[in-house]
Order: C-alpha cells, then structure tokens, then sequence
C-alpha cells in the first residue's frame, strides 16, 4: 500500500514551546489513522499542519508525492471536520451539503447527483429540506461529513468530531465513521484523546506525547504490546511492575518466577512487567502463582474490578468471580499475558 501523506523531519513550535519534536510519518492511502494522546501532546497540531492551518518550522509534508509543506488549504486534495461542526443555521441540509460545491460553480445537475448522493451514503435520504436545528446531534456530525464528503477530497481530517455528543451516540457514530470510511474507500485522520474511539475505528494508531510519537502500530499491537510505560498506562489499564529478567523468556516480579514469551534482554536485566486487570486470573490461595489480600471490590457490571495487594504491590484485577474485601486470594498469569519492557530511562 503506497503512502499518501509523508511527514519528514517536522518541528513546530509556538514561542519558547516545543510542540511537535522532528516527527517522521506516514499515512498510506485509504487508511484509516488515529493520532491519540494527552491534551497538549501534538495531535491537532500535527492534523493542523497536514490541513494547511499552520507551517512546520522545519521538515516537510509530502502529498501524494508533491511537497505540499508552504501549500494554504484550500490547494491541498483534502478537507476538514471539526468537533464545532460549522453548519449554517439559515440553509437547510441539502443547502448546507451543496455550499462548498455552489462556490465551485460546479454545474447545478452535477450538484444534485453529488448531494443525493452523499446522503445516501450518511443515512439522511428524505431531510434535504429539514432545517439544521431541527436536526440531532448525530445527525448534524453526518451532515458536517457529508459536506467534506461531496467535494471528493483525497484525505478527510477530522478533529475530535465526536467530542460533542452523548456516551451512547458516540458509540453508535465511531461504527458509522469506520464504515463511511470504507465505502468511500479514502484516507482518513483522526484526533482524539479517547483510547476507545482509537481502537474501535483505526486501522493504524499513532500515539504521542509531548510533541513526540510513542508508538505507531495496529490496535491489536498498542494494547498487547505497548513499547514504553507511557502507552501501557495510557492504552486502557495496565499493572506496570518492577522486574529482574533473568535470561530469554524467564522473569521475576513480586517475589516470584514466571515463564514469558519475551526474549533479547540482558542477564538479570531490570525490567518493567505489563499485566492487564484481564488476563489475571482469580483462584484458591494455594493454586495461585501469586497471593494477596482484596483491598477493594466494586461492581462494574460485566465483571468485578479488585485492587489485590501482593507483596506490596496493588495489582488492578477484572475478574467475574465475586471475592470479598480482606480476602485472601491467589493469582494464575499465563505467559502470553505477560509483557516485558525496558526500564523506564533506558533505551527502546
């Protein structure tokens, strides 16, 4: 799969502050792609800088292989979708959805078979004539998509669209994006700050902190595998302990042994161990491979969630079984639960 957009070398800074530190890039086409992280870490200034809005201090931004770095937005194959969708509360939707084309002077029969059909594909055939404010929140962020939509852009930039709406419409809108986004068969880039939106909808997610990118992989890969303490705490919850490894696929942690999948680290190598609360398993005090005391237990409605005190250490732990507070428990962790990283101050 080729690459659409190539960021190379990219710096920016606004005064004394460094926003974005020498990030290298690449989205390919049709991709779907999150940048996820903190407020403050860089995103939407990196979303800002591929729309136009701003200009790296150094580096260059590759378009479709032409440098596009000192282009204004409006030369540049693509368009934008913010949290603040912009509609025009005196036009109705299918106004609305035309306008950016109307300015175009795209031809009048063209427009209509454009706009008809971009409403078929955002699930609001039969509201062309519906007033804005009388349309739901999901409903204007579809209309806001379709306004992208109909200027057949190469790359659509969207910029924490979801962040206005309800738990449960945002839900049902992450599944309606993911799937725009394969019948449109465009690249996408996503802003957001919430690691469910990230892992629902992305193909490829780019995490960041303080203007510098963490870790690029897939879904699967950021939260099985994290790189750094940073993504294993910030990519869902993760017991994050210290360790000693001692050879390939041999680690202790909280007094005890335990066989692992990770291999390439130096004899007794200090580590830090990623567990997650789900793949701890509750047990019979004597069957576990660790024993500690329920320091609190509270309902979440699929599961139980636990702080179980071992050895000092308060390990987060979901699990279905119910075990009361000042319990004594044990704890079975398989293997392929259990993930190895450098030491938090050295080297990947």
């Amino acid at each position: 799969m080729t690459n659409l957009i190539e960021l190379q070398g990219v710096t920016k800074s606004f005064g004394e502050e460094v926003v974005l530190d020498n990030i290298d890039l690449s989205v390919a086409h049709r991709e779907f792609l999150t940048l996820l992280g903190p407020s403050g870490c860089g995103k939407t200034t990196t979303l800002r800088l591929i729309g136009g809005f701003d200009t790296p201090d150094t580096g260059k931004i590759i378009f479709d292989g032409v440098d596009i770095t000192n282009k204004p937005p409006y030369e540049r194959q693509l368009n934008t979708v913010f949290q603040k969708y912009a509609l025009f509360p005196h036009l109705n939707v299918y106004e609305n959805i035309a306008f950016g084309l109307r300015i175009k002077k795209v031809p009048k029969d063209e427009i209509d078979r454009r706009v008809k059909e971009i409403l078929r594909l955002v699930n609001l055939e039969g509201f062309e004539t519906r007033s804005i404010d009388r349309m739901s929140g999901g409903q204007q962020q579809r209309i806001a998509i379709a306004r992208a939509l109909v200027n057949e852009p190469q790359l659509l930039l969207l910029d924490e669209p979801l962040g206005a709406l309800d738990l449960k419409l945002r839900k049902e809108m992450q599944l309606e994006l993911k799937a725009i986004q394969k019948r449109v068969g465009i690249t996408f880039i996503y802003v957001t700050h919430d690691q469910e939106e990230a892992l629902t909808m992305s193909d490829k997610i780019v995490v960041m902190d303080k203007g510098v990118i963490q870790q690029i992989g897939t879904p699967v890969d950021i939260y099985n595998e994290p790189i750094n303490s940073f993504v294993a705490d910030f990519i869902g919850e993760s017991n994050i302990v210290p360790g000693v490894m001692h050879k390939d696929y041999s680690v202790s942690f909280s007094g005890q042994q335990f066989v692992c999948v990770d291999r390439g680290f130096g004899p007794e190598e200090g580590v830090e161990v990623v567990i997650r609360p789900e793949d701890m398993e509750i047990t019979a005090p004597q069957e576990g491979m660790l024993r500690g005391i329920v320091q609190s237990n509270i309902f979440m409605g699929v599961h139980y969630e636990m702080v179980v005190v071992v050895d000092g250490f308060e390990y987060l732990v979901h699990s279905t079984q119910y075990r009361g507070v000042g319990e004594e428990v044990g704890i079975v962790i398989i293997p392929e639960n259990i993930h190895i990283m450098k030491a938090a101050g050295h080297a990947i």
